[in-house]
């Protein structure tokens, strides 16, 4: 008697058209199974968690084993215990609250300066040259470079670090915005015409729409560059802010402080990407694959 092996049987892809488009399958040797995102029955994500645990762990045993000073770098549990201390006092409170407030107003001043400058550039050709020759010389300027002369304009205050923040918000999302609305096919034009739309409503319906993708993605680029150049920003005479913890750390050779404010910046940083990817994905729902 010829005894046949159990086989796994998976869904295979059949030609358009075809009667067994739904209903094809191909079989596959006993003990081979189709890829899933599990692994021993562990979810992926639990797996990604696992592995940041892991590298905690040894950063810990690596510190109280001594291998690590801690003038070079606190302890995890040094980190958290400082944390919690400078959470209780209200400084990190504070500090965190002044740094929010720093790339709030970056953003909320350089996200529309950006889009503006980019419709500006983008709908018109005496628009297209007057500001995107500009525009695009001064993207090649490092913007840390900028700092001495926002310093010598506008002081050593507020004015100055946020003014710096704007400036790295309003680059990506002029760049990205500018380049979706020149890449717009020019049949939607032709269709406006035909259709009597105005010049507003074209832009309205047709080109504000059109350049959504690019724009989104010059803007979850700013909120980066936000939170990069913070530090910077922070850095300028500031008697508050994450930043100014930083540097103050440093004198006193206080690695523990200076580790937990990189972590907050690293998690404010990602709070912020998965709201504008939140956003993307709502403001782009009507688009196919989303």
């Amino acid at each position: 008697m010829t005894v046949v092996q159990p086989r796994h049987a998976v869904e295979s892809p059949s030609p358009p058209g075809s009667a067994s488009a739904d209903t094809a399958l191909v079989e596959l040797p006993s003990g081979v199974t189709a890829h899933t995102d599990r692994h021993f029955g562990i979810p992926r994500s639990v797996e990604r968690l696992i592995g940041v645990l892991v590298f905690f762990a040894l950063w810990e045993l690596a510190a109280r084993a001594g291998w690590i000073s801690p003038k070079v770098l606190a302890a995890p549990s040094t980190v958290v215990t400082t944390g919690w201390h400078l959470t209780r006092d209200g400084t990190l409170t504070s500090a965190l609250w002044a740094s929010l407030q720093r790339v709030g107003w970056g953003l909320l001043l350089g996200v529309p300066l950006g889009a503006a400058l980019a419709l500006v550039a983008g709908l018109s050709r005496v628009g297209d040259d007057l500001v995107d020759a500009n525009v695009q010389m001064l993207r090649f300027v490092p913007i840390i470079g900028l700092e001495p002369l926002l310093i010598l304009w506008l002081g050593i205050g507020e004015t100055a670090k946020v003014s710096l923040i704007v400036l790295g918000v309003a680059f990506p999302v002029y760049v990205n915005t500018y380049l979706a609305i020149r890449n717009l096919d020019p049949a939607y034009q032709e269709l406006a015409q035909v259709s009597g739309l105005s010049r507003a409503g074209f832009i309205r319906q047709i080109v504000l729409p059109g350049a959504l993708p690019g724009f989104l993605v010059g803007l979850r680029i700013a909120t980066a560059a936000a939170w990069l150049l913070l530090v910077f920003a922070e850095q300028i005479n500031a008697r508050s802010g994450l930043g100014y913890l930083m540097v103050r750390a440093q004198t006193f050779f206080q690695s523990d402080v200076i580790v937990l404010c990189l972590i907050v910046y690293a998690v404010l940083g990602l709070i912020t990407d998965s709201l504008v990817r939140l956003l993307d994905r709502r403001a782009l729902r009507w688009q196919p694959g989303r």
